[in-house]
């Protein structure tokens, strides 16, 4: 019963209480009509909140071998653009002044554009991708495909945003210092005990992401400190770090039939070294704090977000025994 309780707090205060990070983003690309133009743009994105992401950026067209260029802004709209790997769909408008056929930016401008790309991220804070579309120019018949590359470097999350579904890759790594557990209670049965530890972590939810953070005084978690908070707080007493945590309890296999509420789920962003943990709460999801606080995640190989958790998920340990 505590542990439903449990799972219905984290859900629904998980909603409006923990803000996106953002994306610094720069392109350059070929749009390919009659002579073709280089494409430069930079521009700041950020998640709308579900599947559903906004960007803002300026852009400048140049003709490759003569004269003509536009400058000015626009809006895209992008569709499934969590901040994992994968693919997404973009649509925008935008609009400036230019000349296709001299340099002075004398005529006004109107663009729509829609397509797909592509994100690759190599690490936590980065991504690299590439992006094509088909765009429409309001003057000089000019309409062609577009062809672009990209790199974004990702930052922020504030207090009272979207939904914990990050919508870029999250800072996996945890502070090294080490901060004693504190003992509360201790239910004998291995279930009740289970339950409590979930929901001592699902008080949580709301609270800002920390590095090095314990819970202080109230304030913000990194993934290590959220997960001995938890614990400790029921006579558990588990290791600082992540990587150390890792060790503690008994494996158990990497499958979702085979977890119990209370497993603690371990990750990694850099090969097989353990550089995020989090804990499993029941019907495919786990809790954990990362670069919007305290959230919880589907553990899903299909779900948008869950996708990028999945995909580094690379162990279990059983730190309570499951219930019978």
């Amino acid at each position: 019963m505590i542990r439903e309780v449990a799972l219905g707090l984290a859900l629904g205060t998980g909603v409006g209480d923990i803000a996106a990070a953002q994306g610094l983003e720069g392109r350059i690309g070929r749009f390919y009509d009659a002579g073709g133009w280089t494409l430069y743009r930079v521009g700041l994105n950020r998640p709308l909140g579900g599947i559903f992401g906004i960007g803002f950026h300026g852009d400048y067209f140049r003709r490759e071998g003569g004269a003509g260029g536009f400058a000015g802004a626009g809006v895209d709209l992008t569709a499934f653009r969590t901040g994992a790997e994968g693919p997404y769909l973009v649509a925008g408008i935008g609009g400036g002044l230019g000349s296709p056929t001299t340099g002075r930016f004398s005529e006004p401008w109107g663009s729509w554009s829609a397509g797909a790309g592509y994100d690759l991220s190599p690490a936590s804070f980065i991504s690299v991708g590439v992006e094509g579309r088909w765009r429409e120019l309001s003057i000089g018949s000019h309409d062609g495909f577009e062809l672009a590359a990209g790199l974004a470097l990702r930052f922020g999350g504030r207090p009272g945003g979207p939904p914990p579904a990050p919508r870029g890759p999250l800072p996996l790594a945890d502070s090294p210092s080490s901060v004693p557990s504190t003992a509360v209670d201790s239910p004998r049965a291995p279930g009740a005990l289970a339950d409590s530890v979930i929901a001592t972590a699902a008080e949580a939810m709301g609270r800002p992401y920390r590095y090095g953070g314990t819970g202080e005084n109230g304030g913000g978690f990194d993934c290590s400190g959220l997960i001995q908070y938890a614990y400790g707080r029921h006579g558990i007493e588990l290791p600082r770090r992540s990587v150390e945590q890792a060790r503690e309890g008994k494996a158990v296999r990497k499958k979702l039939d085979a977890l119990a509420p209370g497993d603690l789920l371990t990750f990694s962003n850099r090969g097989t070294t353990v550089t995020h943990v989090g804990m499993y709460i029941g019907e495919g999801r786990f809790i954990h704090s990362a670069t919007r606080g305290v959230q919880v995640s589907a553990l899903s190989a299909d779900d948008p977000y869950g996708r990028w958790w999945y995909k580094r998920w690379v162990g279990v340990r059983r730190i309570v025994p499951a219930a019978r």
